[in-house]
C-alpha cells in the first residue's frame, strides 16, 4: 500500500469517518425497477464499495414528490416502500466499509408532464426549460408548503433506510430555480432579493434538520456560479454558500459551475473527451478557500494523478471520480495495491451519460460488466480446469476483449491480426484529435494481454489453414466489418465511404456531399474530418432529425465543429443516384414525402451506411467446427457455458463476435466477448 498517499488518507466528516478521499458523486444509472433500487441498483453500488471507494452517492436524483415525475429513471423517494430497498443497499455497501448517501430533489421544470402521474410540472416561475420542453406552472403557496414537507419525509425515509446522509440537488432543479435570476422572476416573498430567493431552501433545510436530528449528514450539491451573464454570478454564488453554511444545518458542499438547461452548457458542466480535464477544480478550490468548509467536487476528474493533485493541493476534501468508476469500480483497490497502471481508463466517450439522456440505462463503452454485476464479472477468475488452446482472429475491441478475458482465465491464447497494429475501427476514431483518448480502449487491453501472456501476432492475414495449424480447441472470429457503399444508390461505385476519408486512403474533395443514413457518430466524424480538410460540405440524411443515434453531450462537440466550418445540413432527403458529369459528380436527391427531386454537382460523394461483416474466414472454418458456429442464446443470456455439439468428430468450437456478426458498436463488441469468454 502506498505510504502517505493523499488519496488514501481518511477524512472526518462530522461523526462519520470516510476511509479515503474518493467518492462517486450522484448520478442516475436508470437501473431502478418501478422507482425502487432493487438488485441491479444495489449490486452496482456494492461493487464500487467492494473496490474500495469511501463514499458512494446514490441517485441522481431521488424525487420527493409525485409532481416531480421521473426524467431519468429516478428513484421514488416519496414512497414508503423504498425503505427496505434502501436498507439492503446500505447494508451491502457498509459491508465493505463504504459510506452511502443519496441525492434528493424536486426536479422542478427539468422533467416532462407526460411522465409518471401526468401532474403539472412546476417551477419558481413559468419559464420553459429547453432541454425538457415543458412549460411549468408557477409554484403556489400550497405547492411550496407541500414540497417542504415532501423533502422532510424523504429525508426521514433515508435515515430509516440506514443511509449515512443525503445531499440536496440544487443545479437546474427546483431549489436553485428559486435562487437564480434566470429562472425566478417572482415579485412576492419568494422572489426579488437574495433573502427572498433563498427563503424556500432555508425552510427546507431547517425542516429536514429538525426531522433527522444532528447526527445525519446533510449536504448540498449546488451551483456556485451559473457562468451566465444573467444568472448566479461567482460573487453571488459564494454569498449563497456562506448563507447556507451559516444556518448550521449542512455538513458539506458539492460544487458545480455552469447551467444545464440545454445540451451546449450542460457539456461545459459535464465535459467529455477532447475537452479540458478538471475544468472547474480551481473554482471549487476558491470556494473552499473562501468558506473554510468541507468541499466535494467532480467534473472530468478521470485519472488518479488529477484526483491526487485535487486533494494534495487543498482544493478539495473529497474528490469525485464518477465516470471513472463506471469504467473501473476497483480504482481504490488498485491504488492500494500499487497497481495504478492496471486501472481501466475512462476514455471520455460519455456513452454512459448519452444513454441516460436518451432514456436508456447507463453503460460504459468499454466495461460491459458495469450495470450487469449479477451476471458479468468485474474481476476475471482463473478457469478451474485444464488450459485450453484458444485462437482469436482480429485485434479490434471484440478480439482484444476476448483475448484479455481468455488470458485472465489462464488459457493459452494466440491473437492473430492482419494489420501492423491493434484497434480495428477504434484506430479510425482516434485519428480525430478530439477523440484520441479512445485509444485507451486498445492500449489497456494490450497491456492486460501482455500481463497474462497472450501471444499477439501482427501482420498476419490468417486463413483457415493458419488457424488449424495452431490446433485450437476454441476459435473466435473477431474480424470486424468493412464499410459499405449504399446498396440502393444507383451509381454507388462512384462514391467513397467515411472510412476511406478517415483512414486517409482517399483525399478529401473540395466540394463534397456526405450522405448519412446511419445516424451515428461515424458520419459526423467523417463530416468533421472533411471540414477540417477545408471542404465545402453538405451533409444529407433521410432522418427526420439530425444524427438520431448521437447523444446530446457528444452532439454538442460535432455541432460546434461543423457550424464553424462550411457545412450545410439537409434532413428528410435521400440520395437516389450518382452519375459522372465531366470530372465532377451529379447527385440526385429525393424524399419519402413527395415526388420532388433535385440535384447537386460536387467533386465527391461520401456515403455512411455502416459495415458488412468480414466473415469469409468464419464460414471457411464453420463446417469443421464442433458446434458448426452455433451459439446457444439461452445459455449466453443466462451466463452458462456453450456446450452445443453438432459435429462430434471436430476438435474445436467456433464463435464469431462483434462486427464480424453484424454492424453494432464498441460496447456490443466487448459485451459479446466478455459474456462468451468468461465461461471458457
Amino acid at each position: 500500500m502506498p505510504v502517505n498517499d493523499p488519496l488514501l488518507q481518511p477524512y472526518q466528516l462530522k461523526h462519520l469517518t470516510l476511509k479515503n478521499r474518493i467518492l462517486s458523486t450522484a448520478h442516475e444509472p436508470a437501473y431502478s425497477v418501478d422507482g425502487m433500487p432493487r438488485e441491479r441498483y444495489r449490486l452496482y453500488h456494492a461493487e464500487k464499495a467492494r473496490g474500495g471507494i469511501a463514499l458512494t452517492m446514490t441517485a441522481g436524483s431521488a424525487i420527493v414528490a409525485a409532481d416531480s415525475p421521473p426524467a431519468f429513471g429516478n428513484l421514488h423517494l416519496y414512497k414508503d416502500e423504498i425503505v427496505p430497498w434502501l436498507r439492503e443497499m446500505a447494508d451491502a455497501c457498509h459491508e465493505h466499509g463504504a459510506a452511502v448517501m443519496m441525492q434528493v430533489t424536486h426536479l422542478g421544470r427539468r422533467t416532462n408532464w407526460n411522465k409518471g402521474d401526468w401532474l403539472p410540472v412546476l417551477a419558481a416561475s413559468p419559464l420553459r426549460e429547453p432541454a425538457h420542453r415543458t412549460f411549468p406552472k408557477e409554484a403556489e403557496d400550497w405547492d411550496i408548503e407541500r414540497i417542504i414537507m415532501a423533502y422532510t419525509d424523504a429525508a426521514e425515509r433515508l435515515k430509516a433506510g440506514g443511509l449515512d446522509g443525503m445531499e440536496f440537488e440544487a443545479y437546474g432543479h427546483l431549489m436553485d430555480g428559486f435562487w437564480s435570476p434566470l429562472t425566478n422572476v417572482r415579485t412576492d416573498e419568494w422572489g426579488g432579493s437574495l433573502d427572498n430567493r433563498l427563503r424556500f431552501s432555508l425552510r427546507v433545510l431547517e425542516a429536514v434538520r429538525q426531522r433527522v436530528g444532528p447526527e445525519f449528514i446533510v449536504g448540498l450539491r449546488l451551483v456556485a456560479d451559473e457562468d451566465h451573464a444573467s444568472g448566479i454570478s461567482k460573487t453571488e454564488g459564494l454569498e449563497i454558500c456562506k448563507r447556507l453554511i451559516a444556518t448550521g444545518h449542512i455538513d458539506f458542499l458539492n460544487i458545480i459551475r455552469g447551467h444545464i438547461e440545454h445540451d451546449a452548457p450542460l457539456q461545459k458542466v459535464i465535459p467529455i473527451g477532447g475537452m479540458a480535464s478538471a475544468p472547474h477544480l480551481d473554482f471549487s478550490g476558491e470556494v473552499r478557500a473562501a468558506t473554510k468548509f468541507p468541499i466535494f467536487h467532480a467534473a472530468r476528474i478521470n485519472d488518479v494523478a488529477t484526483a491526487r493533485h485535487a486533494i494534495a493541493s487543498g482544493k478539495l476534501d473529497m474528490v469525485g471520480m464518477t465516470r471513472a468508476h463506471l469504467t473501473d469500480p476497483y480504482i481504490v483497490a488498485k491504488i492500494m495495491a500499487g497497481e495504478e497502471a492496471s486501472i481501466r481508463p475512462c476514455v471520455g466517450a460519455t456513452y454512459c451519460l448519452d444513454r441516460i439522456y436518451e432514456g436508456h440505462e447507463a453503460l460504459c463503452i468499454h466495461n460491459a460488466a458495469t450495470g450487469r454485476e449479477a451476471t458479468m464479472p468485474q474481476v476475471i477468475a482463473r478457469a478451474p480446469g485444464a488450459k485450453q488452446r484458444i485462437v482469436i482472429i482480429g485485434a479490434g475491441p471484440a478480439g482484444l476483449e476476448a483475448a484479455r478475458v481468455c488470458g485472465a482465465r489462464g488459457h493459452k491464447v494466440t491473437l492473430l491480426e492482419a494489420a501492423p497494429e491493434a484497434g480495428g475501427q477504434v484506430r479510425l476514431i482516434a485519428r480525430t484529435k478530439r477523440r484520441s483518448e479512445m485509444r485507451g480502449i486498445v492500449d489497456w487491453r494490450l497491456a492486460q494481454c501482455e500481463k497474462s501472456g497472450v501471444d499477439v501476432r501482427f501482420n498476419t492475414l490468417a486463413d483457415e489453414h493458419d488457424v488449424l495449424a495452431l490446433e485450437p480447441e476454441i476459435v473466435l472470429v473477431a474480424t470486424g466489418g468493412l464499410a459499405q457503399r449504399h446498396p440502393h444508390v444507383a451509381g454507388g461505385e462512384l462514391t467513397v465511404t467515411g472510412w476511406d476519408i478517415l483512414s486517409g486512403d482517399v483525399a478529401a474533395g473540395k466540394d463534397v456531399l456526405l450522405y448519412d443514413d446511419h445516424g451515428g457518430q461515424q458520419g459526423l466524424m467523417a463530416a468533421e474530418f472533411l471540414g477540417d480538410a477545408g471542404a465545402t460540405l453538405e451533409l444529407v440524411t433521410p432522418e427526420r432529425f439530425f444524427a438520431p443515434d448521437v447523444g446530446g453531450l457528444n452532439h454538442v462537440s460535432y455541432m460546434r465543429a461543423l457550424q464553424t466550418r462550411k457545412v450545410q445540413l439537409t434532413i428528410c432527403t435521400k440520395l437516389i443516384s450518382v452519375t459522372r458529369e465531366g470530372n465532377r459528380l451529379r447527385a440526385a436527391l429525393g424524399s419519402d414525402y413527395s415526388d420532388k427531386t433535385e440535384t447537386r454537382l460536387v467533386d465527391q460523394v461520401v456515403v455512411e451506411h455502416g459495415t458488412l461483416p468480414l466473415d469469409d474466414l468464419y464460414f471457411a472454418l464453420k463446417p469443421g467446427s464442433r458446434n458448426l458456429g452455433e451459439i446457444d442464446y439461452d445459455a449466453l443470456i443466462a451466463g452458462r457455458p456453450q456446450v452445443i455439439v453438432r459435429n462430434g468428430a471436430a476438435k474445436f468450437q467456433l464463435f464469431r463476435i462483434g462486427d464480424a456478426v453484424a454492424h453494432r458498436n464498441i460496447h456490443a463488441a466487448i459485451y459479446d466477448a466478455l459474456r462468451l469468454c468468461k465461461d471458457f
